[in-house]
């Protein structure tokens, strides 16, 4: 289990030049410190602060000297339950990272393995969600993510959306992602219609069910 997204672009969707307001906005809780890696954590123990911390466990900056191994092994050990931890799963993760950061150089026309070169970044995070289920101690929900892409200082800047299913479990003092919590999303939502992959903004948003992540000031 990934803490975050495969930024794989969704090429078959194109934000509408008109804008519409979403009809749902919502500013997520901040954690309340963070941690020796970086991230922050702790997060209350609501339903939004669970999506907090999905959104948390989601959001990935690949620029300069930090490449995608980096970021994956960072929201692995700041995120993922302790249950679901173990020294091949993060062998896993970190050789999966490896294969999908060069995969993302070469998209992105770079060389694969080289840091990013000046002005050039790849960042995810997340702009959207629906509650599937929520509990003092597990939340599932979908998640709706904008991947932005920049090759270089002088390149065009490009964005894409991925939509991903996840849950968390409340553990000691905060919500951590648990394979367990996930597997009875996927099983709530067997059958079901996954929400379109549709930006805020666009009239569709709405219809599409997604509240929109308000990002704090």
């Amino acid at each position: 289990m990934s803490a975050s997204a495969d930024p794989t672009p969704s090429e078959s969707y194109a934000q509408p030049e008109d804008w519409t307001d979403p009809q749902r906005w919502v500013e997520l809780p901040r954690g309340k410190r963070t941690d020796e890696r970086g991230s922050v954590v702790e997060f209350p123990r609501t339903t939004e602060g669970a999506v907090a911390a999905l959104a948390a466990a989601n959001t990935s900056v690949i620029e300069g000297s930090t490449s995608n191994v980096d970021e994956q092994l960072r929201l692995y050990y700041s995120y993922i339950a302790k249950e679901d931890q173990s020294e091949a799963a993060a062998e896993r993760v970190e050789l999966g990272s490896i294969d999908n950061g060069k995969a993302i150089s070469r998209e992105m026309g770079l060389k694969p393995g080289a840091p990013m070169p000046s002005g050039a970044y790849m960042r995810s995070h997340v702009i959207g969600y629906q509650v599937i289920d929520a509990s003092p101690d597990q939340v599932s929900a979908w998640l709706l993510s904008r991947v932005t892409q920049k090759a270089g200082e002088t390149a065009e800047e490009k964005d894409s959306y991925t939509r991903l299913l996840l849950g968390a479990k409340w553990e000691g003092t905060d919500w951590k992602l648990s394979v367990k919590a996930t597997r009875h999303a996927q099983e709530a939502t067997a059958g079901k219609p996954e929400p379109k992959i549709v930006a805020p903004g666009d009239a569709a948003f709405n219809a599409a069910g997604w509240t929109a992540i308000r990002q704090a000031s």
